[in-house]
């Protein structure tokens, strides 16, 4: 087997990349990538030979010298593809007899593919860098933590299905279901399934919107019923786990902007028509208006005017621009003067 350099890390956004080979390390803890990558390689191998032998191991269960037991020809010489879960719990002998193993793949089994799992963890760097250093492909399946990054993967998944979407209804399906990649990538599988032609914001609200009003409507009567902590509480839970802080300011602000409309309805001589809104949304507000003045209202509507501009460019922390903002309006709430 000729020598090999040192292997760089291989993208699981870009399955053509990712060769079938005597050893292939996939890494990391994003559990949508990991398994992707695996039904890749699987599909490979099949490719390769329809009758390979699928062999589905874990490396915490393993014992010495199972794996000449997995290398040992069958009866009918079909080729074998191994897949091994739990590398990061790897038996001390597993560690032990992979180790030769890649040290001695000059002689390796042209008809067997070997795939590691390893999802967290040091457990057995020894073996990770020994294989990365001989040169054998290593898959990098990090978590997408920035918003940016989870935009690029939406963009790259409809790419792939040949689908045009919108910039905006990207950055909506993040806002709406970007907290977990599983659930991001069966969403875009549905609207690819259940759309024609190009995916519009529209389109993603009407699927999605749901998720994100819900939060930010929580967020908005916490904050407007006085409760900041709660507000807090909400916000931080939000975007921990990837909402965008813009959608929330702006739920605030319509709440804001609603309980102010009806305030004036009386003075004003306005209908629940002219202000475009339904008699059980009036009662809401109505309800909410308990404990405001129209002073408190005034502070609460330029906090969020402030939270605003600064989630869309004027903060380098616009998670806690939004946290200032609830704590302003509930702050608010029976203020005069």
């Amino acid at each position: 087997m000729p020598p090999r350099a040192r292997s760089a890390a291989l993208s699981p956004q870009d399955l053509d990349s990712i060769p079938l080979a005597p050893i292939v390390l996939v890494k990391g803890g994003e559990g949508y990538f990991v398994d992707r990558v695996t039904e890749h390689l699987t599909r490979l191998a099949t490719e390769l030979d329809p009758g390979v032998e699928v062999v589905r191991v874990e490396a915490g269960a393993y014992e010495p010298r199972m794996l000449d037991t997995w290398l040992s020809p069958s009866l009918f010489d079909e080729r074998r593809h191994i897949v091994v879960g739990g590398v990061d719990a790897a038996t001390d002998a597993f560690i032990t007899d992979l180790l030769a193993y890649v040290d001695g793949l000059g002689a390796a089994l042209e008809d067997v593919s070997i795939v590691l799992r390893h999802e967290r963890g040091t457990r057995g760097k020894k073996l990770l860098d020994r294989i990365a250093k001989a040169g054998f492909p290593v898959v990098a399946c990090d978590p997408l933590k920035k918003d940016a990054d989870k935009a690029a993967f939406v963009s790259q998944y409809f790419a792939s299905e040949r689908r045009a979407i919108a910039k905006d209804a990207v950055r909506g399906l993040v806002e709406a279901t970007g907290s977990d990649l599983r659930e991001l990538a069966a969403a875009c599988r549905q609207l690819c399934d259940d759309v024609t032609g190009r995916i519009t914001a529209d389109v993603v609200l009407r699927y999605y919107g749901g998720r994100v009003e819900a939060t930010g409507f929580r967020v908005a009567d916490s904050a407007i019923g006085g409760d900041g902590a709660a507000a807090v509480t909400l916000v931080r839970h939000a975007l921990a786990t990837g909402m965008d802080p813009v959608p929330l300011v702006a739920v605030l602000g319509m709440k804001l902007r609603t309980l102010a409309g009806v305030s004036a309805m009386r003075s004003r001589g306005l209908t629940a028509g002219d202000l475009k809104l339904a008699p059980w949304q009036v009662d809401r507000a109505r309800r909410d208006l308990n404990g405001w003045t129209p002073e408190g209202l005034a502070r609460a509507i330029t906090a969020v005017a402030d939270a605003d501009a600064a989630v869309k460019g004027e903060s380098r922390d616009r998670g806690y621009a939004v946290e200032r903002a609830v704590l302003d309006i509930a702050a608010a709430r029976g203020r005069r003067g």
